[in-house]
């Protein structure tokens, strides 16, 4: 799997760790979190194995955007979204990261899935915290962390 994020974009930033899925950077000076996922699809487990990861890093405190690089995904898994969207942000929240920022692979039809999937959550879900959340898609790391 090639690298997606460049030295360049994350020069502020420093690796906290990596995994067999995904690698994760943290600035506390831009009180940013950034994780790249590296491989095409990420086992359930896995994922919620490195974002648990993630979460202990929030809890030191001090943090408060979340950027996640999924330019690597060639699957989409409904749980796992979900997951990630419920549970993980709503905790997160709780520590201070309100702000956002996804980049997504270029494939139009995983876009259209994440949409899809987001309007099934909000349903099953009604008392979801998105309104409390700034949540934005972007093209690069670098535009990421500037907006």
């Amino acid at each position: 799997m090639n690298e997606t994020i460049n030295s360049s974009e994350i020069q502020d930033f420093e690796v906290a760790f990596e995994q067999r899925y995904a690698r994760v950077w943290v600035s506390k000076e831009k009180k940013t979190i950034i994780c790249e996922l590296l491989a095409d699809y990420i086992p359930i487990e896995d994922f919620k194995e490195a974002f648990n990861q993630i979460g202990e890093i929030v809890k030191t405190g001090g943090f408060e955007k979340f950027i996640f690089d999924k330019r690597s995904l060639r699957a989409f898994h409904q749980p796992t979204m979900e997951w990630y969207f419920i549970y993980w942000k709503k905790e997160m929240l709780e520590y201070g990261v309100k702000t956002h920022r996804k980049i997504l692979p270029s494939e139009k039809w995983f876009e259209k899935m994440v949409q899809i999937a987001k309007d099934q959550i909000l349903q099953t879900y009604p008392d979801n915290i998105i309104d409390q959340l700034d949540i934005r898609y972007c093209d690069s790391i670098d535009e990421a962390i500037a907006i």
